[in-house]
């Protein structure tokens, strides 16, 4: 890959473990253009490269942000200058990025709405209770593994390994369960991290959170009560709630309704 700017540029990412895309174009004239996006924080977007138009660039890179954060690669089909629902033109988008992991530390009945939607959005998606009868495969078959432990123990072994894509769910109302699991999380790098519960609830656990001695710092990274405020009653709509927090979160958008913004829909 030596002697290419953008190639250049791509083995410096890859060589720090920064997750990147690279877009290629596959058909007519501009075969073999190449565009490179990535986030070198929550609100920024870098993008090197072009595609050939303006405005296949300002598309590709938003598709390519997309397939990063789920840690895809695919051809997409576009118009010559980025148009939807056209196949002239061919892109196909490389993600180098593993998928982002979900960790649910709780085996409870919520737990598997977010299972699924967490899988749609393409997480690698971890169930941890330290409860055998409830961690099991035959509750949680869409989950990509089932671990009979306790969440700061499994923590202490996966925890160095979190990135700001992942997130940790902590479902439980348990003292012992749920106090070792957020103190675990707040430890790691890790981008969201919910705890469900009701706003008093959460004020008792705060109590207990000051008392095993988490900061204010620390606290302020915590979610809850978790997900957003969509009026969301049974576990499909929370867990719709709690993935719509987390791609917030990360995109550093509004969670108001795009009727009642103003600007570009996408970033």
């Amino acid at each position: 890959m030596s002697g290419t700017p953008i190639f250049d540029r791509l083995a410096a990412l890859l060589r720090d473990e920064v997750p990147v895309a690279l877009a290629t174009v596959l058909d007519g004239q501009r075969a073999g253009a190449k565009l490179m996006v990535h986030r070198p924080a929550a609100d920024e977007v870098e993008v090197d490269g072009t595609l050939g138009d303006e405005d296949l660039d300002r598309v590709v890179a938003r598709d390519a942000l997309g397939e990063l954060a789920a840690g895809r690669s695919g051809v997409r089909h576009y118009g010559e200058h980025g148009e939807a629902r056209e196949e002239s033109l061919r892109v196909f988008i490389e993600a180098f990025a593993s998928p982002p992991r979900m960790l649910l530390f709780g085996a409870v009945d919520f737990t598997l709405a977010l299972v699924r939607v967490a899988k749609v959005l393409g997480y690698r998606v971890t169930v941890c209770d330290a409860r055998e009868v409830f961690a099991t495969t035959q509750r949680f078959p869409l989950a990509d593994e089932v671990v009979v432990d306790w969440p700061d123990r499994l923590l202490a072994e996966v925890g160095p390994e979190l990135r700001r894509r992942d997130a940790i769910c902590v479902l439980t109302h348990d003292v012992k369960f749920d106090v070792p699991a957020i103190v675990a999380a707040l430890r790691t790098s890790v981008g969201y991290i919910g705890v469900m519960g009701s706003r008093r609830t959460h004020e008792d656990r705060v109590g207990r959170l000051v008392e095993a001695g988490v900061s204010d710092e620390e606290m302020a990274r915590l979610r809850s009560p978790i997900g957003l405020d969509i009026g969301a009653r049974t576990p499909e709509e929370t867990a719709i709630s709690v993935m719509s927090e987390i791609i917030a979160l990360r995109t550093g958008r509004s969670a108001r309704a795009l009727s009642d913004t103003d600007g570009p829909i996408h970033d």
